[in-house]
């Protein structure tokens, strides 16, 4: 499994619905369990972006399916990044 940090900000139409149905971000969680991935860490805050989740998928077209998926309802846009743990990027290194 690879992991994947979403930072995500919420539409003003996303906002509606977070304030109207606070339990619509557990729904949105198990929807990408369903969907193929897994939310490990998820935090809400405050800034430039709203939450920040990380994710573990089996590749990276699960991970786009889903980001399509969330993106395509005009609720929040999301910034994904690919994460490497830090032993497997200085193997990396190592074996140029």
């Amino acid at each position: 499994m690879s992991t994947y940090v979403v930072m995500s900000k919420l539409t003003q139409e996303g906002r509606k619905t977070l304030k109207s149905r606070p339990e619509r971000l557990k729904e949105v969680n198990q929807e990408i369990t369903k969907m193929g991935a897994t939310v490990i860490q998820q935090y809400a805050l405050l800034g430039k972006y709203d939450f920040i989740n990380i994710l573990e998928a089996p590749d990276n077209e699960t991970v786009v399916k889903i980001m399509v998926s969330l993106g395509s309802r005009g609720t929040l846009e999301t910034v994904t990044l690919a994460a490497i743990p830090i032993e497997e990027f200085l193997q990396a290194l190592k074996d140029e």
